[in-house]
């Protein structure tokens, strides 16, 4: 396996300034997020450095390789997830306008009704929620994960994640997630989902049904 080592992202600062989402848990927060990406990089060192012995020793109880394959999803999805969910945090709330809240109204009935389902899923989630395109339906959806790699939805690309580990919220919510949510949909920047969005539906121009690496 080759290594393509990542870098951090830097956040727009407002994400230090938010209603409801103190200074501390972000600073926190962050520090998970460099640790995914930390940990990514490394995992990728350690399959590079796979022998044939390691290969050999493949089996789906446990190896090496499979411990491995199955941390870097882990460490993978820690690192994404948390991008998308710092990158559409430090907004005014609000909602949606244009094609987004179109869509939101076609799949949901009413934003409100969208608030509602995101907020419940939110709360009946073990890890993240996001909302997400299902390009094979054509349509808006709510879905969790329990952890970082559980529960994939084929053809789904996500404009929004929520994060619902209790690190996201202890610090200023205890227990309280529901409302650690509310101060989620208030701190929302919808420019960056919308465009989150437009990059989702996008189609190729070279012909193809589905979006290519290369369009």
């Amino acid at each position: 396996m080759q290594v393509n080592k990542i870098q951090p992202k830097t956040f727009n600062e407002k994400i230090f300034q938010m209603k409801g989402i103190s200074k501390k848990t972000v600073e926190e927060h962050l520090k998970l997020y460099q640790g995914y990406v930390n940990k990514y990089n490394e995992i990728q060192e350690k399959l590079a450095a796979l022998t044939d012995d390691d290969f050999s020793k493949a089996n789906q109880v446990y190896s090496h390789i499979r411990e491995l394959k199955t941390e870097l999803s882990f460490a993978w999805g820690g690192v994404v997830n948390h991008e998308i969910y710092f990158g559409h945090l430090g907004g005014e709330g609000g909602q949606p306008t244009g094609e987004l809240l179109k869509q939101i109204e076609k799949d949901f009935g009413s934003f409100e009704a969208y608030k509602k389902d995101l907020k419940a899923t939110g709360i009946a989630a073990r890890g993240w929620v996001w909302t997400a395109w299902n390009e094979k339906e054509g349509r808006l959806f709510n879905y969790l994960g329990d952890a970082q790699n559980t529960f994939p939805v084929w053809y789904a690309k996500p404009i929004l994640a929520l994060d619902t580990y209790e690190h996201a919220y202890f610090i200023d919510y205890g227990v309280n997630r529901a409302s650690y949510i509310d101060a989620f949909f208030e701190n929302l920047d919808w420019k960056t989902i919308k465009e989150n969005f437009e990059n989702a539906i996008r189609k190729c121009t070279c012909g193809q049904e589905e979006s290519c690496d290369e369009c």
